[in-house]
């Protein structure tokens, strides 16, 4: 626990270190740079962040000796800052066209990431060179002519306090501050491009792979809180919510060390759950050693170990950790996605690096405390015989050491401190152009002006400078004075030797109007192990399949919510779907309600079984009527054919024989003749048919009352009687039909509605009321000619045909009794089938009842004498 809470001690005052917005600042295991590299005509000073934590306090007023180094833990990686630097100063006094026959030269101070040792860093700017006397400067050795400074964006907003005063430009590499008041950012520009592009990239990345549900970890600091205030906001509109918003552990006092380990072990559990995978982090430079340190939590706490996550890191940050013993484990960023300022390979930075040798270089004092900590030995010292460490050679190579200790590629950082020494350069050699242009006067006149004025003559050319530098990149600065500069997007992927890559797997331009500036090539980023280069998911709980719809849980997020499946009729064709919604009416949702089906036609049609029985039937009848029909023609002598008016029987065998056929106009697609005659056909055949029998029942019982002696019925005998009746009973359903045509016909029509998955096409009856007066005229005529041979069933057996007339409308009555209730509760081609088959029972009847007895006569007992029998009987 002891170890744990030192480890967290040190740490978190690194973290809330900030950096000066305009100065040179370079993050480097250094304290300060007590001598000149190089004592050029004019000098560029760097104020760098404080990158190593003592272990005890201890403070200075020069630079410290080495010795007092080894309780240091230093940040390797910054080294690379100033290297940066030295290395651009390099080329740039080397080359003939910039700033000929002038040497560029710098200083650096080191912040401490303390706003004290800021100012202090910032007066000695103003002072004379090793007399800190505020406001007095007697000698130009150290004059800066401007000032660069980061990496944190506290210690830029420090500089500008005091420098803006004397409109000293400032170029800062890091974050970038908000400045209090506007004559201090008239002389700070800024390496860091505009932060709004940052954002809109994390934002895409979430959007683009789905990620809802996120956790968000946050520096404690200006720029945390202005990220919180003012970018997070943003997050909930593009449908993005935050499992957790944290702030990291703050800097404690040596008195707050409880307090400080109990927010370190509360951050690691947040941080650690599995309720989401992605995390984005919003932090300075040195918050990666943070994240190094809160995670190493488990190896002294007896606590589960951290599961992959993909964590999403700004610009602002970079791998940095302090220079332990044990090597750390970094598996945790493999699979991170991170944002960096663009940057390209310099072409001779890596050359450059291998001709390091701290051998060699005797004025600068970091380089050794940088090589003694990162290759773990000791240089010889003098007056120093006591060596806890191997020697140090002086030939160690800084490219043998893992990309955790020091990386041989130029970062993001440095980049940056190379172009702001270049701009710096090119301002200089512009401002030396236009003076030279101006005043044509001796060259020490001129040189003496230059530097005596330089100071805030300046601003105004570093503010409109422009060049391509030795990468190939376009150097400019914008209205704001901040770059005009794109981010890329780095994927990174580590390896168990302690080394990791970067791999740019996408940039966002500002300029590209295409995608919003932001192109990704996702199909080449590495994800953590944990996910075996599966996609990640991070939902605040599953998706709601198709088929369902989401509702939000009560006290939840919005991205929380629960899945109800879609109710009957409705459908959801995508995952979380915020409501069902119906299908067009012709169509009907699947049985899992994810899409929409075509209904199908339905009609009774010839290419199923049931149309085609039907139709097989109809068709069997007819012929079966034409037979009859045939058979009492071939017998029309016979006197059995002759009795009860032959013509009557050969109409009523026609009138059966249509209605039989007239079936099959109900088979089929609806159409506008066929929905005509359909029923109206059905109605005026099956009304002569049963007139008919009206009429034969009629004459049969005339006929027997006009045997009787002195009856006046027999006037009446004879066809004009028969044809009177059916031609009355025709006319009056032909006229009822007539007015059904011609007020509100029949016509095509189709059922969406009836059935939840076919379209019924029918026959729209136009008029239900004339459809019953159809039914129920032939009903009256039915119920009439059964009335009438019930009251005849007694007469004579061998003349007497009511009883089979009798029997026969009492079929076609309960035939057509039980089709109204039957037509009336069932739908589509079922509806048809019911009326097809109650005309084909109907008229079946009819002919059964009626006719079979008289076929056997005509077959069997062709002599029979029906006739004499009945002369013989009634007298």
């Amino acid at each position: 626990m002891l170890m744990l809470m030192v480890l967290l001690l040190v740490m978190l005052p690194s973290v809330l270190c900030k950096c000066p917005v305009g100065q040179w600042a370079t993050q480097i295991p250094l304290l300060a740079l007590h001598k000149y590299y190089h004592a050029g005509d004019f000098n560029i000073a760097g104020i760098t962040s404080q990158n190593y934590v003592l272990s005890h306090a201890i403070t200075f007023e020069k630079a410290p000796s080495p010795e007092l180094f080894d309780d240091i833990m230093v940040l390797t990686q910054h080294y690379q800052h100033i290297l940066a630097m030295v290395f651009a100063i390099k080329e740039i006094n080397e080359n003939p066209h910039i700033l000929p026959n002038i040497t560029l030269g710098f200083q650096i101070y080191n912040s401490h990431f303390s706003a004290s040792w800021t100012y202090l860093a910032s007066m000695e700017l103003l002072s004379s060179w090793k007399r800190l006397i505020p406001n007095y400067k007697c000698d130009s050795r150290n004059n800066a002519v401007a000032v660069i400074g980061g990496p944190n964006s506290n210690v830029c907003l420090h500089m500008a306090t005091t420098l803006s005063i004397y409109k000293l430009p400032q170029l800062s590499y890091g974050s970038a501050p908000v400045l209090d008041y506007k004559n201090q950012d008239a002389f700070v520009q800024q390496m860091f491009p505009q932060g709004i592009h940052q954002y809109k990239g994390i934002l895409h990345l979430l959007l683009h792979f789905r990620w809802t549900w996120i956790g968000v970890l946050y520096l404690d600091d200006d720029n945390g809180e202005r990220f919180v205030q003012n970018v997070l906001p943003l997050f909930p509109q593009k449908g993005i919510c935050f499992d957790f918003i944290q702030r990291l552990p703050k800097q404690g006092f040596s008195n707050a060390i409880e307090t400080l380990v109990e927010d370190g072990i509360k951050t690691y559990k947040i941080i650690t759950r599995d309720t989401s995978n992605i995390l984005v982090i919003h932090g300075e430079l040195q918050t990666m050693s943070v994240l190094l340190l809160l995670l190493g939590i488990p190896e002294y706490l007896d606590m589960d170990k951290s599961k992959g996550k993909v964590w999403i890191m700004t610009a602002q940050m970079d791998f940095v950790s302090y220079s332990f013993k044990k090597p750390q484990d970094i598996d945790f960023i493999h699979g991170a996605i991170s944002f960096a300022v663009h940057s390209t390979d310099v072409l001779g930075f890596q050359t450059f690096l291998q001709t390091i040798n701290p051998t060699l270089e005797k004025e600068d004092d970091f380089l050794q405390i940088f090589w003694e900590h990162a290759f773990d030995c000791s240089l010889p010292k003098p007056n120093k015989d006591n060596v806890s460490r191997r020697l140090c050679t002086g030939k160690e190579k800084l490219e043998s050491l893992p990309g955790t200790i020091f990386e041989m590629k130029m970062t993001a950082h440095s980049y940056s401190i190379y172009n702001a020494a270049y701009a710096v350069a090119h301002a200089l050699h512009f401002m030396y152009l236009s003076q030279s242009k101006q005043r044509q006067i001796g060259k020490s006149t001129q040189q003496k002006n230059l530097l005596n004025q330089v100071s805030w003559q300046l601003h105004p050319f570093l503010r409109k400078v422009s060049f391509n530098n030795s990468a190939g990149d376009i150097i400019s600065f914008n209205q704001n004075g901040e770059q005009i500069v794109g981010f890329d997007i780095i994927n990174w992927v580590t390896f168990p030797n302690q080394s990791f890559r970067r791999i740019r797997v996408g940039m966002i331009d500002p300029h590209a109007s295409s995608k919003g500036g932001i192109f990704l090539d996702d199909s080449h980023i590495v994800w953590p192990v944990r996910f075996n280069q599966g996609y990640p998911l991070s939902l605040c709980n599953d998706n709601c399949q198709e088929g369902y719809s989401k509702r939000k849980k009560e006290g939840k997020p919005f991205c929380c919510y629960d899945c109800f499946p879609c109710p009957e009729g409705k459908i959801s064709n995508h995952k979380d779907a915020v409501t069902c919604y119906p299908c067009l009416v012709n169509q009907y949702p699947n049985p899992q309600r994810r899409l929409c089906i075509p209904k199908t036609l339905s009609f009774l049609s010839l290419k199923e079984p049931l149309g085609v029985s039907l139709a097989v039937l109809a068709l069997f009848f007819s012929c079966l009527t034409s037979l009859v029909l045939w058979l009492f023609i071939k017998h029309r002598d016979l006197a059995i054919v002759k009795a009860n008016n032959r013509s009557l029987t050969y109409l009523l065998l026609i009138s059966l024989l249509l209605s039989f056929l007239c079936a099959l106009l109900f088979i089929g697609p609806p159409g506008k003749v066929t929905c005509l005659l359909r029923q109206t056909a059905f109605g005026i055949i099956f009304s002569l048919a049963v007139s008919c029998i009206l009429a034969k029942t009629i004459i049969v019982v005339l006929a027997f009352i006009a045997t009787k002696p002195g009856s006046k019925i027999r006037k009446w005998l004879g066809k004009r009687l028969a044809y009177s009746i059916v031609l009355s009973c025709l006319l009056i359903q032909v006229m009822i039909c007539t007015t059904w045509l011609s007020t509100a016909p029949p016509y095509p029509d189709a059922d969406v509605y009836s059935s939840n998955t076919e379209i019924i096409l029918e026959c729209n009856e136009g008029s239900s009321t004339m459809f019953y007066c159809v039914l129920g005229f032939m009903g009256f005529l039915a119920i009439v000619s059964f009335t009438v041979a019930f009251l005849a069933r007694k007469l004579p057996d061998s003349f007497n045909e009511a009883k089979f007339i009798t029997f026969s409308m009492l079929v076609f009555c309960s035939v057509w009794l039980s089709f109204i209730p039957s037509y009336l509760s069932t739908k589509g081609k079922y509806m048809v089938a019911v009326e097809i088959f109650s005309i084909l029972t109907s008229s079946f009847g009819l002919l059964g009842c009626i006719f079979s007895p008289k076929c056997f006569i005509i077959l069997m007992k062709p002599d029979l004498k029906i006739g004499t029998s009945l002369t013989r009987r009634n007298l």
